[in-house]
């Protein structure tokens, strides 16, 4: 057997079986990350096995279908007897696609070897593969070690899934506790972080999905809970039909915005303590994160004034709801959307209110993580961040054909950034209602107001540079789907669409050309015929941001 390692070295395997494996990786190879924060740990090695890694340790080469809704081997399969006998041992999750084998820690040392099963899809196609052309089943060996080695570097050692390694790079860069030493008696104990989150808290039941154990016998059956009743923070999915004046563009352009919900995250301050409940009408305050029940349906955007213009608020859909529809009554919101209510100049007055007192910008360090580890895989590519204007757009259409590994690797990063994010209110896997608690709930890191706030910060941030955009040049979207703005335009270009000053520079606050998360790139082009044709086929308007697709079927169509 051969181990290809980071960086080219190739090493010879002597182990012939999965507990001499473990053993070899931690006595003599030597394998591993350092730790990212001075009060965390050491990343565990990990060990892609392939088909022929399997056949040499008597691993099947895939799972059985009963195994497959298990999610790991039969405990009495061969290799888990190895593994017991030698006296290692599984974690709860079993031998399965992610498999952590480990001994008793030495002292402080772990003693532990990640086991990434390449053959049972432990590398899902929809997060670090290419779903329309699968690669790494086919890929090298050496190759698979430089995709991943490079994700290690730039990212962190990967523990999953992109969304589960997104979530665990919130906590190794923000460790809970620290060794603390005792003046009195001199030795070392275990403290909190200020600045981490420490541990599991009272939930808030407008912030938990339906199916949370909290709300077991709270509704009828089948009832859909209200925005009186539940937080609904999500991104945007509107369209609207395009009007005569916009019929008469040729074009439709999409843009899309880079890493949209890590921008989002980037100097957004939330809470890090358990919920404070704020009740007969407390004042609202833009520095408490939480869930605040509020009426906004008196809030008025038919015309705003931005700056000396004023903006056809018609055209564009509400800040405070996912769906673009004017709010009919009070809410749940988090604090981000409320405090763009009072940004307009509107007063709010809140009914009742979550709050939580001990807060930080816990995001920043896992934003600057993801954004350095984006921006340097996409110079990789040959697209830097001092390109802008059609430099930047020729850049991004050679990537396409540049390093596929890099591809693979942008793919991966941005992944992990939006998969972190929805992994803070993970649902349970079968998302039946009133099941017993899922395993998330166990977590410190399951925090569905986190989500919440970074979710409303990218809609409301999206909304804002929309109204600048349309003051600045008049141009309204028709669609948004999540990050994806689609604009009517008189050529195929978003260089033809979006504001610039007469010395050619973006306008500030609009849309700009870039590499840089939050910035956009050129999602794709279509006709407005292709628009008013589909909306006919399917009996009326459909989001058509979901269907403008970056790649050779993007091209202007008539």
């Amino acid at each position: 057997m051969s181990a290809y390692c980071v960086g080219g070295l190739v090493l010879d395997v002597p182990a012939k079986t999965i507990p001499a494996l473990v053993d070899w990786t931690l006595a003599e190879a030597r394998l591993g990350q350092a730790r990212l924060h001075r009060h965390g740990r050491d990343a565990d090695p990990v060990l892609v096995l392939t088909g022929a890694a399997l056949e040499r340790y008597g691993l099947p080469a895939a799972l059985s279908q009963e195994e497959q809704r298990a999610g790991r081997l039969a405990p009495g399969h061969k290799v888990v007897r190895q593994i017991e006998r030698a006296g290692l041992q599984l974690t709860r999750r079993g031998f399965g696609p992610w498999a952590r084998v480990f001994r008793d820690p030495e002292g402080s040392v772990r003693r532990c070897v990640q086991l990434c099963v390449l053959p049972w899809n432990a590398l899902d196609a929809r997060e670090w593969d290419s779903k329309d052309d699968p690669r790494l089943p086919a890929m090298h060996p050496a190759d698979l070690a430089r995709y991943l080695g490079l994700y290690a570097e730039r990212v962190m050692t990967p523990r999953g899934t992109t969304a589960t390694t997104g979530l665990e790079l919130m906590v190794a860069l923000h460790p809970p506790t620290r060794a603390h030493k005792d003046e009195a008696g001199g030795e070392f104990k275990q403290a909190f972080n200020d600045d981490a989150i420490t541990a599991l808290y009272e939930v808030v039941d407008c912030e938990v999905p339906d199916e949370h154990p909290n709300l077991k016998g709270r509704f009828a059956r089948h009832h859909i809970r209200t925005p009186a009743e539940m937080l609904m923070e999500e991104p945007y999915d509107w369209c609207r039909a395009l009007s005569d004046e916009e019929c008469a563009n040729r074009f439709l352009i999409a843009v899309d915005v880079n890493m949209s919900f890590a921008a989002a995250a980037n100097g957004l301050t939330v809470g890090l303590n358990g919920p404070t409940h704020l009740t007969g009408d407390p004042t609202f305050d833009a520095a408490l994160p939480g869930s605040w029940l509020v009426d906004l349906s008196h809030v008025d955007l038919s015309r705003v004034h931005v700056g000396d213009r004023t903006v056809d608020g018609t055209r564009l859909p509400s800040p405070f709801t996912p769906k673009g529809e004017r709010p009919e009554g009070p809410a749940w919101y988090a604090t981000p959307t409320v405090a763009y209510a009072v940004e307009l100049g509107f007063e709010v007055a809140p009914l009742e209110a979550y709050v939580r007192t001990r807060t930080g910008r816990y995001l920043d360090a896992w934003y600057k993580r993801l954004r350095d580890a984006y921006v340097a895989t996409m110079a990789d590519m040959g697209v830097t961040t001092g390109l802008a204007g059609q430099e930047f757009l020729d850049a991004m259409a050679r990537s396409n054909e540049a390093d596929p590994t890099m591809g693979l690797l942008a793919t991966a990063i941005k992944a992990t950034a939006k998969g972190g994010i929805g992994k803070l209110r993970q649902r349970s896997r079968g998302q039946v209602p009133y099941y017993e608690p899922y395993p998330a709930l166990r977590r410190e890191t399951w925090r569905p107001d986190i989500r919440a706030a970074v979710l409303a910060n990218q809609r409301v941030g999206l909304h804002r540079k929309l109204m600048k955009t349309a003051a600045a040049a008049g141009v309204y979207p028709v669609a948004i789907g999540t990050d994806a703005i689609v604009y009517p335009s008189p050529g195929p270009s978003p260089l033809d669409v979006l504001p610039h000053t007469p010395e050619g520079k973006p306008v500030p606050g609009t849309f700009r050309l870039g590499v840089s998360p939050g910035m956009v790139k050129h999602q794709g082009t279509r006709s407005v015929l292709w628009a008013e044709q589909l909306f006919e086929e399917r009996g009326g308007v459909c989001n058509i941001a979901n269907l403008i697709k970056t790649g050779h079927d993007a091209g202007a169509e008539e």
